[in-house]
């Protein structure tokens, strides 16, 4: 499990949830973090698996 920039962002880029096996279908997941190209992302919940790509954290303002 990454590190992420703050404790918000480490909590919700690593959020699991006990319901929703899909994260795009978790209302409470909000970010998304694909390990593989390093970028991170604002879900989208509109019913498909969209997301917007971020560079700065919401919480703390720093760089991704």
């Amino acid at each position: 499990m990454k590190k992420h920039c703050c404790e918000d962002m480490n909590y919700h880029a690593n959020l699991k949830c006990d319901i929703h096996e899909n994260s795009f279908e978790c209302p409470d997941k909000i970010i998304i973090f694909d390990e593989k190209d390093n970028d991170y992302g604002l879900i989208i919940h509109d019913g498909g698996s969209s997301s917007i790509g971020i560079d700065f954290c919401p919480w703390c303002g720093s760089r991704l």
